[in-house]
């Protein structure tokens, strides 16, 4: 049985955000980001103001199905992008999970981590990237990226 006063809205005790809800936010910054779309063309396309958009894209509002749908269509994805590459850690703080942790059905959950897919940094060196019209040098640029990052392991 559920404790009366655990909420089923979706943020952590903390009060902060699902992770879930933030994970599906960032995938939305990432593939709207990718698409060179502005916060304010996505959100006259799916009749939302830009600060709406940036409190999906931050996690700080769920997005319902519909909403989901939609974005989905205008950002030519399937839904299920929104759910890929979810950690378990981040599918564990799922809203249920939450709630049977706080009954003492569950482990606590663990820590949210931001996943680097998600920084500004990672999504402008891809479009970067993919801005180098010449694919021999594209492909230098990825060789000399592996490269570095080898490297650094290694110092590591």
């Amino acid at each position: 049985m559920l404790k009366k006063n655990v909420s089923t809205r979706g943020r952590l005790e903390s009060g902060a955000p699902n992770p879930v809800d933030v994970h599906v936010g960032a995938r939305m910054r990432l593939r709207r980001t990718l698409l060179g779309m502005s916060q304010e063309k996505l959100g006259e396309a799916i009749g939302l103001t830009f600060q709406q958009v940036q409190k999906y894209e931050r996690g700080a509002n769920r997005i319902g199905a519909s909403r989901l749908f939609d974005l989905a269509r205008v950002l030519d994805v399937p839904v299920s992008y929104f759910f890929d590459d979810m950690s378990d850690a981040v599918q564990n703080l799922s809203p249920v999970n939450v709630i049977k942790g706080s009954c003492g059905l569950a482990e606590d959950p663990a820590p949210f981590e931001t996943d680097p897919m998600t920084k500004r940094e990672t999504l402008e060196l891809v479009r970067a990237y993919y801005s180098i019209t010449d694919p021999q040098v594209r492909k230098r640029v990825y060789e000399l990226a592996k490269a570095l990052a080898a490297v650094s392991d290694d110092h590591a």
